[in-house]
């Protein structure tokens, strides 16, 4: 059994450990609030700019090319958007959306035979494993880092994507972030991005209209709907960015608080050890104190 003074100092380290815990606790707690709001308050308007584009679609004319929309007849290379974080202590936030990966790109391979495989990188932690084993990583977004994320970083992250698209670098782009659903679940996320899906143009299959067509369009639908489809990527790829930065705050607070708990338990059970040997000390003292003074007298 440890001595005294060493059961003291394992104590005190402990208590030391669990005062660092506890305020990365409160810390991500409070950046959970924040973020979580944003991200609340974005997912309608994502959805709202989606319809908008889906009712003009309804009246955009064919005539014009349009090639975010265009699906490419060979597919040679995927693109992969991959958001993690920049530092760890968050639990498995990161292994999970890692192992998730590697799971997606067997799907690719098998859907996909031959095709090479590009990851744009938003994360030290996701760019420092595919580095590690080698993949093909053609860009890695440094500055700003996530925590400071704002609609900015997104729209460059966003232009980056979409020109790697048009350039012909990606034939096909996915989004892989972590979707948050509640602060003690997040789920990785796998979800095409380029070409531009779910949408069909008016004439495409001959869909017929829906929509009024008394519409006052300034300066007409094919203009409006060219303008507004780079911002709605723009803002799914934000929208993916911020459910993976409150996915992040929502698994440290789980990770610190396990870790405060458990520093707690230790405590408590290193103090029953330091109690059970100071009182060992205690009467093996006294017996020696006994037995000297049996031995004069």
């Amino acid at each position: 059994m440890a001595n005294v003074r060493e059961l003291r100092g394992r104590i005190r380290s402990v208590a030391n450990i669990a005062k660092i815990t506890k305020a990365m606790e409160m810390v991500a707690s409070m950046k959970l609030r924040r973020v979580q709001a944003r991200a609340q308050t974005l997912r309608p308007y994502t959805e709202e700019i989606r319809n908008l584009i889906e009712h003009l679609a309804e009246h955009v004319g064919q005539d014009a090319e349009r090639p975010l929309f265009l699906r490419r007849s060979e597919v040679k290379t995927v693109g992969v958007f991959l958001v993690t974080s920049d530092r760890g202590l968050c639990g498995a936030y990161n292994s999970n959306m890692l192992l998730r990966l590697l799971d997606f790109l067997e799907q690719i391979k098998q859907a996909r035979p031959g095709a090479n495989l590009k990851f744009f990188c938003y994360g030290r932690k996701g760019y420092s494993y595919l580095n590690r084993r080698s993949y093909d990583i053609e860009r890695f977004f440094v500055d700003p880092p996530l925590d400071k994320l704002d609609f900015n970083s997104a729209r460059l992250a966003s232009d980056a994507l979409v020109r790697a698209f048009l350039d012909g670098v990606v034939d096909e782009m996915y989004l892989a972030y972590t979707r948050f659903r509640s602060v003690v679940r997040f789920e990785p996320t796998f979800e095409p991005l380029l070409p531009v899906t779910g949408i069909r143009l008016f004439g495409d299959d001959d869909i017929p209209s829906t929509q009024p067509s008394s519409y006052l369009l300034e300066p007409d639908a094919d203009a409006i709907f060219d303008r507004l489809v780079p911002k709605y990527l723009e803002t799914v790829v934000f929208d993916a960015m911020l459910q993976s930065l409150t996915s992040e705050h929502a698994a440290r607070r789980m990770a610190m608080k396990g870790a405060t708990d458990a520093a707690g338990r230790m405590g408590r059970d290193l103090r029953k050890v330091f109690n059970r040997a100071r009182q060992e000390k205690i009467t093996k003292e006294l017996m020696d104190i006994v037995g000297g003074s049996a031995a004069v007298s």
